[in-house]
């Protein structure tokens, strides 16, 4: 964790550093029964099996907004809240998104490639490039606080937009599609702001990718299991699809060797919320959440499958 966190949770509570145990078993037999919260970062697995070892368990409080590494649905019923870092990050991952998707159309990062290569000097000026925003349409895949930040940047682009998820929101300008199928069939580029977690596993399957077509563009600035990389992969390399810009992957930090080897795509390392500033704001809102749990306020952002206040009965 940054050191913001570390230090202002040292300075209010006994603080327990488990990565830094050399026997982990040792360690949460020794400490384990005292532990009532737990900060934790996005792929530290939190599951029912860790949970149940610390018995006096109130709070998790997860660094970022996506917590499928945390097992909630176990955590809820079992008398534990757990909170993430929703809202402060939404600019910064959105403003990623739009920096991911002109690399990935206008080829930006190949064409620094050409120049730092000496290609201009040799070879003479970078290719046109086959793809443009101009006239395009874009689906996002999860319409949440990020997702319509991501719609609203492109609607600046002039980009018509629509959106597939769990059901339609009332009093959002943009066309619902039910199926993503459908709306991959429809548009030119597929953004996934997707959580992880079981329901979206794969959800971007050959299935997706094919109805996108061979001018389509996959963008995913939201979790690398969403997307079925093999298939991805096959895709890209049969030209299934045009070109994917991709700032997470299903196994990070390991990004399979067939997508390293593609010059026709994007690929940047989980950095959509990567700046000091944005990742100060999430650091201070583990931190507020732990410490508003046990001054008696309760939870500031606890997570859907967490609610407070608890639900009577």
């Amino acid at each position: 964790m940054m050191p913001l966190i570390m230090e202002q949770l040292e300075a209010t509570f006994t603080l327990h550093r488990l990565p830094a145990a050399q026997d982990r078993d040792a360690f949460m037999a020794a400490v384990g029964p005292r532990i009532r919260a737990v900060a934790t970062g996005g792929h530290a697995k939190m599951d029912d099996a860790f949970m149940r070892r610390l018995p006096k368990l109130e709070i998790v409080a997860n660094f970022g907004v996506g917590y499928d590494s945390v097992d909630a649905a176990w955590a809820g019923p079992n008398g534990i809240l757990v909170t993430n870092t929703p809202d402060v990050l939404t600019e910064e991952v959105a403003d990623t998104a739009l920096g991911l998707l002109l690399m990935t159309v206008r080829e930006l990062s190949a064409a620094e490639r050409w120049l730092r290569a000496g290609q201009w000097v040799g070879k003479g000026p970078f290719p046109l490039t086959a793809h443009t925003l101009r006239g395009r349409s874009v689906g996002i895949l999860a319409l949440g606080r990020i997702g319509k930040a991501i719609a609203k940047r492109c609607e600046a682009f002039g980009l018509t937009i629509a959106y597939h998820g769990r059901s339609e929101q009332k009093g959002v300008p943009y066309r619902y599609y039910a199926n993503l199928v459908e709306m991959a069939r429809d548009v030119d580029i597929l953004i996934s702001v997707a959580p992880g977690g079981p329901d979206t596993f794969h959800i971007i399957d050959a299935e997706v990718l094919r109805a996108l077509g061979p001018q389509g563009i996959l963008i995913n600035i939201g979790r690398g299991s969403v997307v079925d990389e093999p298939a991805l992969i096959r895709a890209l390399k049969d030209r299934t699809i045009a070109s994917a810009g991709l700032d997470v992957f299903e196994n990070e930090p390991k990004v399979p060797e067939e997508l390293l080897a593609m010059e026709h795509i994007v690929l940047l390392p989980h950095v959509g919320s990567g700046s000091q500033h944005t990742r100060r704001l999430m650091g201070q809102l583990v931190v507020d959440n732990i410490v508003s749990w046990f001054s008696g306020k309760g939870p500031i952002t606890p997570v859907a499958e967490t609610p407070w206040p608890r639900p009577k009965g």
